[in-house]
């Protein structure tokens, strides 16, 4: 039997992806999913299996996000809560690129999401890849790579992230938004910022948290709590 942090843990696979499960001991019914990087900056997660959540991660085709991983995500919301018995809403758990890729699945997919938590978001791709803000990113090469697309297609581009907020804020979907203000890999002022102002200007429920000098890592708060009753209030059906 393979561990993580101390839980059950099984690598298998959903479709034609990689799956990682981690089994809470006392299971509430209630999961999360971790869009990417799954194994990083975890504290909240770890604290949260404790409380009886399952934690899931599918593989992506790329971390700039395709809609076929969107897709996946949705068949995966149906599969978890009818093979394993849990909530048909999940907590979206995104950090950097995985914050993109949750926006994109809360946005198509509402009716699989109860809560977001987005960690130095990536939302606006003008910024992070392309740099053409304040960010400092040596990324776009790779975007460039995975998507066939420069920085003059993403000049007239219509799907960015940020495009999406606005189905966010339609289906009110609870948001937690953590963002360090020496981030010069995903600024906020040129990310996450566009969340917080939509939801803010919309009166949709927003927390926001920006941590003093701190740059892009470490994501999540030393102390996880702030996190964990988000959640605990926020994940309904």
């Amino acid at each position: 039997m393979e561990m993580w942090n101390g839980f059950r843990f099984e690598k298998t696979t959903f479709e034609d992806r990689e799956l990682w499960a981690v089994y809470p001991d006392k299971p509430n019914g209630r999961w999360l999913l971790k869009t990417e990087y799954f194994g990083a900056f975890p504290n909240a997660e770890i604290e949260l299996v404790k409380q009886g959540y399952h934690l899931f991660h599918i593989s992506n085709k790329t971390r700039w996000h395709e809609w076929d991983d969107t897709d996946a995500r949705a068949r995966f919301a149906e599969f978890v809560h009818k093979e394993y018995g849990l909530a048909k809403k999940c907590v979206i758990v995104g950090m950097s690129c995985g914050g993109m890729q949750g926006i994109y699945f809360a946005a198509k997919y509402p009716q699989y999401v109860s809560c977001l938590y987005l960690d130095a978001p990536v939302v606006n791709l003008l910024s992070c890849p392309a740099g053409m803000g304040r960010a400092t990113s040596w990324l776009m090469k790779e975007f460039v790579k995975m998507k066939k697309m420069d920085v003059i297609d993403l000049m007239g581009y219509r799907e960015h992230p940020l495009d999406f907020v606005p189905q966010l804020v339609k289906n009110n979907i609870p948001t937690l938004l953590i963002a360090g203000d020496a981030d010069f890999i995903v600024p906020y002022d040129e990310n996450g910022k566009y969340v917080n102002d939509a939801y803010v200007k919309a009166g949709a429920t927003i927390e926001t948290i920006i941590k003093p000098d701190c740059g892009h890592h470490p994501h999540g708060l030393e102390d996880p709590t702030p996190i964990i009753e988000f959640v605990k209030k926020y994940d309904k059906d």
